[in-house]
């Protein structure tokens, strides 16, 4: 957002200054920083804030330069100095500033991160916090960037494997709009003035032709109207859950949704695991990852592993293992590597869901295909049905 600040400069002269900050208070940081002496910060309304919102940091990147200082002997400090300095965004560097800002009061690095939620979720500020005892703080940011990787990978297969049926999709559709809203209606003209029977389907497309283009304005408003509605309702937290909940009931469908739900919950529980973490509290960080219904369950399971069952018995009793995943977590248990163990899980179940979304793209999309051609055609022929009776009437 831009924010005007007026302030006083090093000769005592009264200056105005615009930055871009995500709030005053890193507004006012940034004119700090270049040695003003603020005297008020207001917001400023502009096309800017509406189009082009303040760059938040990029966490993937940020641990990589982190880590890559860290290695090469800086200090934590230090590095966060160096990756100050050479930050072009304003956004991102008054992040950065305050983080110093507070490294520089004595609050050690995980508090200084977790007094900025927006750019460090909890599951960061634990990782480096478990890190902080043990002094392997390279090491847990590595952690992390493998681990985002991984998840980041996941998901451009789902989306590299939906891309072509989405593209099928909304061809089709656009056809199906133009031959509706444009072909039609001039069918429905020449149908009129030549009069006669026409069959029923045919009829009725006709008459959507013909009020269509009696009522076109009105029709498209009805229909942008609609879109709208469906996008604002869609939006909504609660419809979006009770999609879900609905995609989980379908057969076939639900378990594998609920597979990769579990794959990606193991594949954080073990990241922290690994960092050092003890398991119940790694439990309550991760169980915002599941759905409210799992989550219930692993509310019941971390009661039954503090009252000292094993996690695996737990994990197995309220429905949060597959089979294999069960066999791995005793495994787990028995060599003390339960942290790497999870981890294999989540790369078995993920490795497995990818191969499932193949093979269920290669079968949706020739059936996909031909309901397009059937819906095309279907409107194609009905078009040109009466004049093949025509045809057939005159020979």
């Amino acid at each position: 957002m831009r924010y005007q600040i007026k302030a006083l400069g090093e000769n005592g002269v009264l200056a105005v200054l615009g930055v871009d900050a995500l709030d005053a208070g890193q507004a006012a940081l940034q004119a700090q920083d270049q040695g003003y002496a603020v005297i008020a910060v207001n917001a400023q309304a502009s096309w800017r804030a509406w189009h082009l919102p303040a760059r938040r940091l990029p966490l993937v990147l940020f641990s990589q330069e982190l880590l890559a200082l860290l290695e090469a002997g800086l200090s934590v400090v230090e590095s966060l100095e160096a990756l100050a300095e050479k930050e072009a965004q304003p956004a991102v560097r008054a992040t950065l500033r305050q983080i110093l800002a507070r490294l520089y009061e004595g609050q050690s690095f995980s508090h200084a991160l977790q007094q900025s939620p927006a750019e460090f979720p909890p599951l960061y500020v634990a990782t480096i916090r478990a890190c902080e005892k043990t002094g392997g703080l390279p090491e847990a940011l590595g952690r992390y960037v493998a681990y985002q990787e991984q998840m980041d990978g996941v998901r451009r297969q789902v989306v590299s494997a939906s891309i072509y049926p989405l593209m099928l999709a909304g061809v089709g559709a656009l056809v199906t709009v133009f031959l509706m809203v444009y072909v039609v209606p001039r069918f429905s003209h020449i149908y009129a003035e030549i009069g006669g029977e026409l069959p029923l389907l045919s009829r009725l497309l006709m008459q959507w032709g013909q009020v269509l283009d009696a009522q076109g304005p009105a029709v498209l408003a009805g229909a942008l109207a609609a879109v709208a509605l469906a996008a604002g309702v869609i939006a909504r937290p609660g419809t979006r859950q009770w999609l879900a909940r609905k995609l989980s009931e379908l057969p076939g469908v639900g378990q594998r949704l609920h597979v990769f739900q579990l794959a990606r919950f193991y594949r954080s529980l073990g990241m922290l695991l690994r960092g050092g973490m003890p398991v119940l509290p790694s439990l309550e960080l991760v169980s915002g990852l599941l759905d409210p219904s799992v989550r219930a369950r692993l509310v019941l399971a971390c009661e039954r592993i503090s009252e000292g069952l094993p996690l695996s018995s737990a994990m197995e009793q309220y429905g949060l293992t597959t089979p294999v995943a069960g066999r791995m977590l005793r495994v787990g248990e028995r060599t003390g590597r339960m942290g790497e163990m999870m981890e294999r899980i989540a790369a078995f179940h993920e490795e497995e869901t990818a191969r499932w979304v193949e093979r269920f793209t290669r079968l949706f999309e020739p059936l996909l295909m031909v309901f397009i051609g059937l819906v095309v055609g279907g409107i194609v022929v009905l078009m040109y049905f009466p004049i093949f009776e025509l045809a057939g009437s005159l020979q």
